[in-house]
């Protein structure tokens, strides 16, 4: 959505033959990208900033998934997520439901992943950031949270990375139990819209859409119970079931057994 430019036309009566031979006035430089509106990048800086300030933040996630059956009718996917982390290295989260539950844990030192429906434990070396940890956990686990892009150091850098449009849409007061204002935004690969609070800048549900994926993979998160730097000992980053519970791999579902060791 193109930002609207301001046309100044000059007219004067019974002196325009004056500047009829004037050289022609020069137009305005265009942006640096015509679809992207300054006002929807300032909202996301305050949301960004908002975000990167907070030393330590917890929310509640509930996420909606949407998955094509074999039919090809769409199928929807709930989880529920209790987050806790605090910058630069420590994060919590706990998904009860829907679904198999599961708990994940990082310290800044190891990264754990519990299955409390089987009571096996997954514990891997992790690297000193967040930022870090979650790659590694997306790449040797298939671990990912579709709430990472706010946790991140940087959010608005990880918002505004690639965009080809970025436009308001209006504002709602049926979002989050508070007012909002409304911004989409779009890269080569995904669509996005995002609903941030007017008084506090704090995200309150995110629709994306991935429409070069099969079945468009579209994903709603709505969050909720926002709290901003309150303390969590740091107990409350890792778990007793590291050390008592049977131990799995830390890596990915798909990935090939390994195979038994001769004897």
């Amino acid at each position: 959505m193109a930002s609207p430019h301001t046309i100044r036309i000059l007219a004067c009566v019974g002196i325009g033959l004056l500047f009829a031979t004037a050289a022609p006035a020069q137009p305005p430089p265009p942006p640096e990208h015509p679809a992207i509106e300054p006002a929807a990048l300032d909202l996301l800086k305050a949301t960004g900033k908002r975000l990167a300030e907070a030393r330590a933040l917890s929310f509640t996630a509930l996420t909606t998934y949407e998955h094509p059956a074999r039919s090809g009718q769409p199928l929807y996917y709930t989880t529920l997520s209790e987050v806790v982390f605090q910058r630069p290295d420590r994060l919590r989260v706990i998904t009860p439901a829907d679904g198999p539950p599961s708990e994940f844990y990082y310290d800044g030192k190891v990264m754990v992943a519990y299955d409390p429906a089987v009571d096996l434990v997954a514990v891997a070396d992790a690297p000193p950031t967040l930022d870090a940890a979650l790659k590694q956990a997306l790449d040797r686990a298939a671990i990912y949270f579709p709430f990472a892009e706010i946790l991140v150091a940087d959010p608005y850098a990880n918002l505004s990375e690639g965009l080809t449009s970025a436009f308001l849409v209006g504002r709602s007061k049926l979002v989050g139990d508070t007012v909002t204002d409304m911004v989409a935004i779009a890269t080569d690969t995904v669509q996005a819209e995002i609903w941030i609070g007017v008084d506090d800048r704090l995200p309150r549900m995110i629709r994306t859409v991935h429409p070069k994926e099969p079945g468009e993979g579209r994903t709603e998160v709505q969050f909720s119970n926002w709290q901003l730097d309150a303390k969590v000992a740091p107990a409350g980053f890792t778990t007793p079931h590291a050390a008592t519970s049977p131990r799995m791999p830390f890596a990915r579902p798909d990935a090939p057994p390994v195979p038994a060791k001769q004897q």
